[in-house]
């Protein structure tokens, strides 16, 4: 059994051949900083290669699955623009990487999913949310493009057309409502969510597994071919409004805990 790699912001834990990755960082909701984006790519190479295991499941640690940016990181990059370069460059691995898995992957959203935290979400394949769980993609109220899959992702899942009201609004909405519109699989209360995933991953697990696998690469020909097409020009979209004023704006309003004041488009 190949030994599991250890990771500062990660968890990673072995039951029988389920492999559990689990965002750990609950006193920070999971956001994403730079370690943790670092890590949630190599985490996720790891298990799609991994001989061990046969189903992934991703959760989160504490209240949150992921509460999307950390503000310290965004305001770190937003002051030093170059820092965001790598970190596009990390989301694209993260991207790529989850299309890429051949294994089914169970998400266990255990809590809100924002930003980058609901693409993860999005991207896996069969999502079980807790009914206190909010999901949404607020790119837009920090003057940011949804450029890190988010675009891709949403509208794969409910359409165009709903896809773009949820992005270009940037609100967040109950598990349920994501459910009802089949943007998520399930939502169930909170103490009813780790049966339901146990049995899940169980009937999964109990499947042939090379049909499996090649069943759900079939299912995912067309978000792969999308992503191939999109992906490139999202992140350089995000990048280039990672240098503008507007996000420069929205930071200095989160941190000064006020509304922000947003001019024209250039």
């Amino acid at each position: 059994m190949t030994t599991l790699p250890a990771f500062a912001t990660i968890l990673l834990e072995r039951r029988g051949r389920l492999l559990a990755i689990t965002l750990n960082r609950p006193d920070s909701l999971n956001a994403f900083d730079l370690a943790l984006h670092d890590e949630l790519a190599a985490a996720l190479a790891f298990a799609r290669d991994d001989p061990g295991s046969d189903v992934i499941l991703l959760t989160g640690a504490g209240r949150a699955f992921s509460a999307g940016g950390d503000l310290a990181h965004i305001a770190a990059s937003a002051a030093d623009p170059k820092r965001f370069d790598h970190e596009i460059e990390i989301a694209r691995a993260i991207v790529l990487t989850m299309v890429d898995i051949d294994k089914p992957v169970v998400c266990r959203m255990n809590g809100h999913a924002v930003g980058l935290g609901a693409t993860v979400a999005l991207l896996c394949d069969v999502i079980f949310a807790a009914d206190r769980a909010k999901i949404g993609d607020p790119h837009v109220h920090v003057g940011l493009a949804a450029g890190d899959g988010g675009a891709i992702v949403w509208a794969q899942r409910i359409g165009l057309g709903r896809a773009k009201e949820y992005l270009l609004a940037g609100d967040l909405i109950s598990a349920a409502a994501a459910a009802e519109i089949g943007l998520i699989n399930h939502c169930l209360p909170a103490e009813q969510l780790d049966a339901a995933v146990a049995v899940f991953c169980d009937r999964l697990l109990a499947l042939p597994q090379l049909a499996l696998r090649h069943t759900k690469r079939l299912t995912s020909i067309e978000l792969r071919r999308l992503v191939g097409l999109m992906l490139d020009e999202g992140l350089a979209l995000e990048r280039e409004t990672v240098r503008s004023a507007d996000h420069a704006e929205a930071v200095r309003a989160l941190i000064e805990k006020r509304p922000p004041r947003f001019g024209p488009a250039d």
